[in-house]
């Protein structure tokens, strides 16, 4: 009884957590447009927020990859270390792919931000 329990446990979370996220970013954005939509109503101004330029989005999502990617590289590290198997420590390359990832992101922003002055 536990085994099938766990099973129905992980299938239940593994399909309903992303259900759960769509569900309520979507409630976000619907009350935030319902908000925006009452003050128009009203009469009060409402400052767009600027859109962030392709050289931001890619430095940002840069940034993240980076620190994600050497914090996985750490995490799995620091567990071989005080788990004392060297072997664990082969665990820490699942951090490679977003750290190159994030590095390309880098690449990407200088190109872009080296395109903006030339022109």
């Amino acid at each position: 009884m536990g085994g099938e329990l766990i099973g129905l446990v992980a299938v239940v979370l593994t399909c309903g957590l992303p259900v759960a996220a769509l569900y309520t970013y979507y409630r976000v954005r619907k009350l935030r447009m319902e908000e925006r939509l009452a003050a128009l109503a009203r009469g009060a101004e409402i400052p767009m927020e600027p859109e962030l330029s392709q050289f931001a989005r890619s430095r940002r999502a840069g940034i993240l990859l980076v620190s994600g990617g050497l914090g996985l590289m750490i995490m799995f590290a620091a567990i071989a270390r005080i788990v004392n198997e060297p072997d664990t420590l082969v665990a820490s390359a699942i951090g490679i792919l977003p750290l190159a990832v994030g590095i390309g992101y880098f690449l990407d922003a200088a190109l872009i931000h080296r395109d903006i002055k030339a022109s």
